[in-house]
């Protein structure tokens, strides 16, 4: 009878082993195909997740309310160019959801900032996690200190508007693999990275003439939700 007892607790170890394989190195890498509107007057989202949060960027800077105070977008992107009004777009991908990124529009990469970070903050904690993995419901990441300090990928495109996306590690994560360089043309929905294990994405837009299609709490898809409707824009400046 031990013997028996014995024989399935090593079996179950053993599955739980391969599922544990199979789910970080097949599952977790999956890359499903996305088909993109093409639509220069929309922006997709750039990436799966949950939409945790949609600011509005005023005096280049975001209203925080987890700290009471104001934001300013370089401490997000780690870049000086921002802009003066605009939107930001705050996209939570847990460990279950597809860790590629899209391009939001078609246009030009003008510039790729990556900063290091020396030590990569837990981006939630168990609460948090429950709630937007389990319970789907929104939880307002703004502010929180992993968003300041962890290592970050920021891709600056140019085309029916500007825009910067800031690709977040958490503490787990391995690598921001980017494949796109400055001066390249990328299409909308095209992959322009991977971001191993939890991560988070933040689409600054420049300009504040944008029709908001979606609200807090949206779980959505890279490439192909729909996040806001483009205006008629055209300042790309830096004071825009």
């Amino acid at each position: 009878m031990i013997y028996w007892i014995l024989g399935v607790i090593v079996v179950l170890i053993g599955l739980n082993f391969l599922y544990q394989h199979w789910k970080r190195n097949v599952w977790f890498f999956r890359d499903p195909p996305r088909t993109s509107l093409g639509d220069s007057s929309v922006i997709v989202s750039p990436c799966d997740g949950m939409l945790m949060y949609v600011k509005k960027i005023e005096n280049g800077q975001v209203e925080c309310e987890k700290l009471g105070t104001k934001i300013k977008v370089e401490e997000i992107s780690k870049s000086e160019d921002k802009p003066q009004k605009g939107l930001l777009f705050g996209i939570y991908m847990s460990p279950f959801d597809v860790h590629f990124n899209y391009a939001p529009i078609s246009g030009k990469v003008t510039k790729v900032v990556h900063t290091q970070a020396k030590l990569n903050l837990p981006m939630v904690d168990l609460w948090e996690y429950i709630q937007f993995c389990w319970l789907r419901r929104a939880v307002n990441l703004l502010g929180a200190k992993y968003q300041l300090v962890n290592e970050r990928n920021t891709i600056f495109i140019e085309g029916a508007i500007k825009m910067a996306m800031v690709e977040i590690a958490d503490k787990v994560v391995n690598k921001i693999d980017c494949f796109v360089s400055e001066n390249d043309y990328i299409n909308q929905g095209q992959k322009v990275s991977f971001i191993k294990r939890g991560s988070q994405v933040d689409l600054v837009l420049w300009g504040d003439d944008y029709d908001v299609l979606v609200q807090p709490g949206l779980h959505v898809t890279g490439a192909e939700t729909v996040l806001a409707r483009v205006g008629h824009q055209t300042d790309h400046g830096a004071g825009a």
